[in-house]
């Protein structure tokens, strides 16, 4: 599929992720974002707000539920296995910050990634991030060039 001006945009208020090609939608899927709030201090959990871009994507070929430490494969979570934990699974999208109050993104590793606690997408549960289910992380990641700006609001 040959792009013309993709975008990603997350909705907070709605708990939505769309994909955009031009003014085409191509996916709407819920999302979760962070159960601390918004804001853009190091170490707060808190999802930031305004422009972004796909900085760097991690897992092309990793199966579906493999966690990540660092962006590094440490192994694989199968569904029935505890959700305690707040997971980076089977796919990331790593955002670099393009305005001045969020430019500290990249180095805070926020994403969008896959999650092992799939029954509550739809409601603000992360540490940061942007949460997709696994299935929905695989799709977008396919389709996302690097460099795609994405736009978190309120």
């Amino acid at each position: 599929m040959s792009l013309n001006d993709p975008r990603i945009e997350v909705s907070i208020g709605t708990q939505r992720l769309k994909f955009w090609d031009g003014h085409r939608l191509v996916m709407d899927v819920p999302c979760s974002t962070s159960k601390f709030g918004l804001g853009t201090q190091l170490g707060s959990n808190k999802t930031p707000l305004g422009s972004f871009k796909v900085q760097e994507k991690h897992g092309a070929d990793a199966a579906s539920g493999t966690i990540f430490k660092s962006r590094q494969n440490v192994g694989q979570w199968l569904p029935g296995m505890e959700t305690q934990s707040d997971l980076v699974l089977t796919r990331i999208l790593w955002l670099g910050g393009t305005q001045p109050h969020n430019a500290n993104t990249f180095e805070r590793y926020i994403y969008i990634h896959g999650t092992n606690d799939e029954a509550r997408i739809g409601r603000a549960m992360s540490h940061g991030c942007v949460r997709l289910r696994n299935a929905d992380v695989i799709q977008l990641f396919d389709l996302v060039p690097l460099g795609t700006a994405v736009w978190i609001s309120e």
